[in-house]
């Protein structure tokens, strides 16, 4: 009798926790979208009668495994990126029964950054892949060598005598993929490089480059704490922590909002969030959320992501996304 007992609260346990999930939207994924998606949120929560989503900062690489995974509550909803689906990706989830819709949300900087009780770097594309791989290309990038530059200065004499100490994202991130893609692998074509060489320019692993996990925040607090040190993270904060941290220009173009607004800076990319259309209707709020998230007083022109960093997509593009969301 005991054991029947305690398996029917069991049970009921279950149960509960199962209808509890069915009426909160679980969300995983980037780092850097994850301030934007909080905030949208937040007031989702505050403006409707549908639960305040719950949402993970996983990386986009851990969130596209946990999206992809499969069908039903223990599985998320949607997962944020700060890069697109990649193919093997879409692949797992096709396996797996999954199903969904990408929405573009805005546009990003990577930045780097430093505190700004020290001076502003000027830095390239081409000074960071010298900087930062572990195997260099000579002048005509006919060959690779180990990468010894221990300074800026090693690298660049026009840079700081000081030690080359970059905080980073791991390989699980969004913004970590962005920046092999947008800084390592662009400098090293202009270099001269073959596809084959600068597709396998990996991230120096002798304490020049330190993986910092998926919270930007602490990357921004421990360049606060090291006026030596340099960080890597998307430009909302940036934008947020303009008090204390400042960033590097690349190719002589600042990370401002007009800049990389007008592309004029470089080094940025697209932002994302995946909705799997297998739960839509099935757990409460899905579309009415995508719907907030994609609507003009989110990620429009004066919209209240705009204040936290998001630079927002041209109008025709807002307008295809937010049919996108009426359309789930």
């Amino acid at each position: 009798m005991r054991l029947a007992i305690l398996t029917l609260a069991g049970l009921m346990i279950a149960g509960t926790a199962s209808a509890q999930r069915a009426e909160t939207i679980s969300i995983v994924g980037s780092s850097t979208v994850f301030p934007f998606s909080t905030k949208v949120a937040e007031t989702f929560g505050e403006t409707t009668d549908f639960n305040t989503p719950v949402i993970e900062s996983t990386g986009s690489g851990g969130g596209m495994k946990l999206f992809c995974a499969g069908v039903g509550t223990d599985h998320p909803d949607i997962t944020n990126a700060s890069r697109a689906m990649k193919s093997g990706e879409a692949e797992t989830c096709a396996a797996n029964g999954v199903e969904f819709t990408e929405f573009v949300i805005g546009f990003d900087g990577i930045v780097v950054a430093n505190s700004n009780t020290t001076g502003v770097l000027a830095l390239t594309r081409e000074i960071l892949v010298k900087a930062l791989v572990a195997e260099v290309p000579n002048d005509d990038c006919s060959a690779l060598m180990p990468n010894t530059a221990m300074t800026w200065a090693d690298v660049d004499g026009s840079l700081p005598d000081v030690a080359i100490e970059v905080l980073g994202p791991p390989t699980s991130s969004g913004t970590r993929d962005a920046f092999e893609e947008l800084v390592f692998h662009s400098a090293m074509k202009s270099m001269g490089c073959d596809k084959a060489t600068y597709k396998a320019a990996s991230v120096r692993e002798d304490g020049a480059y330190i993986e910092a996990g998926e919270n930007d925040s602490l990357i921004v607090d421990q360049l606060a704490a090291n006026p030596s040190a340099v960080g890597i993270f998307g430009y909302s904060f940036l934008a947020n922590n303009a008090d204390r941290m400042q960033g590097a220009t690349i190719e002589g173009i600042a990370p401002t909002f007009e800049n990389i607004a007008g592309g004029d800076y470089k080094v940025s990319r697209s932002l994302f969030f995946y909705v799997k259309n297998n739960h839509v209707g099935v757990i409460s709020g899905i579309a009415e959320f995508a719907q907030e998230f994609t609507s003009e007083e989110a990620f429009g022109v004066g919209g209240y992501l705009e204040p936290i960093g998001l630079i927002p997509l041209p109008e025709a593009d807002r307008a295809a996304n937010g049919d996108k969301a009426y359309g789930l």
